[in-house]
């Protein structure tokens, strides 16, 4: 694709209103709720903050967003979506590596996440940086009873580092 590539920044108060929109389309069963949203805000503004959300800007248009919370040197990938018409822009792939950033300014030596079990586009994504899958959780997605994977990042010292394959 060849179009101008969306504009990340920290999400603010008066974006939540747009993600709601986005959420309620790509996740209409479990999308979260205005309070979900605020409260995990609360917390990326906070004196000692524990949380990261980024949005994706395209021609004044919220296409993207993304969050993640740090506690005790554990990162996990609260939430990551792109609006459908950016689904293989590399969208996805710019959200995830600003998270991965704030994973390192939070001094996380492992980020997790769960993914939908038959979401094999956001697996695929995941595991080429770096997630390896480490259990399940049954029954995590409702409704349906859809089981979620659950997949860990780890940061290694520079001693036990595997050698890097490109992404």
């Amino acid at each position: 694709m060849t179009g101008p590539a969306a504009t990340l920044r920290e999400m603010r108060w008066w974006d939540i209103a747009p993600v709601l929109e986005l959420e309620r389309d790509l996740f209409p069963e479990d999308a979260w709720s205005p309070g979900m949203f605020w409260s995990e805000l609360a917390q990326a503004r906070a004196p000692h903050a524990t949380r990261r959300y980024v949005v994706a800007e395209l021609d004044r248009r919220l296409v993207g967003y993304a969050g993640l919370a740090a506690v005790d040197g554990t990162g996990d990938v609260q939430t990551i979506a792109a609006a459908r018409d950016q689904w293989g822009t590399g969208l996805g792939a710019r959200l995830l590596t600003e998270l991965l950033g704030a994973a390192t300014d939070f001094e996380c030596h492992e980020v997790l996440l769960e993914v939908r079990v038959d979401n094999q586009r956001a697996q695929r994504l995941y595991e080429r940086f770096g997630f390896e899958p480490i259990g399940f959780r049954r029954g995590y997605y409702q409704p349906g009873n859809i089981d979620a994977l659950v997949m860990r990042r780890t940061t290694q010292s520079s001693s036990e580092a595997p050698s890097v394959q490109g992404t």
